[in-house]
């Protein structure tokens, strides 16, 4: 799991503590007591951010979150996974990480999660789009005035 936390801190950048989400490397938090938390939370532009989600408790798992703040939705991808259920392990980080970027770069008329979707299908595990429920914290500090509907971020919230 450290080698994924590295692959992922040299393509979105050093950890920060979480203080008052003043800017995208304070998002940086730990949300279940030490074991999860989120961490490389980027602002892709046009309303768009992503972060990666990690969990390390007698099992490990590393998922990347592209969100769209105005709208709620987001693609959720699994890169790594170990002791987490009876599949085999697996780390898929670097094809991962070298897909979101591709499609990150790309302008935002040509950039959509269907298509990024589609993208990781043979790359990521577990590949889904779905409606958050909770504001993340990159949409908070990087587009505050899309609240999409949802509860607002909170520096609890779990």
């Amino acid at each position: 799991m450290l080698r994924q936390a590295g692959a992922a801190m040299a393509l979105f950048g050093a950890s920060v503590p979480m203080a008052n989400a003043l800017d995208l490397a304070a998002c940086t938090r730990t949300t279940h007591i030490s074991h999860g938390g989120e961490d490389g939370h980027r602002d892709l532009g046009a309303g768009r951010v992503m972060y990666r989600v990690w969990w390390s408790q007698e099992g490990t798992f590393s998922d990347y979150v592209v969100a769209e703040c105005d709208t709620g939705r987001a693609l959720v991808t699994r890169a790594a996974e170990e002791r987490m259920s009876a599949r085999a392990p697996f780390d898929r980080t670097p094809a991962v990480t070298r897909v979101l970027d591709t499609h990150t770069r790309r302008d935002p008329i040509f950039f959509d999660l269907d298509r990024l979707a589609g993208a990781l299908r043979h790359t990521g595990r577990d590949t889904r789009i779905e409606t958050l429920s909770d504001e993340p914290c990159a949409c908070a500090v990087a587009y505050p005035q899309a609240r999409s509907g949802w509860a607002p971020f909170s520096e609890g919230a779990q």
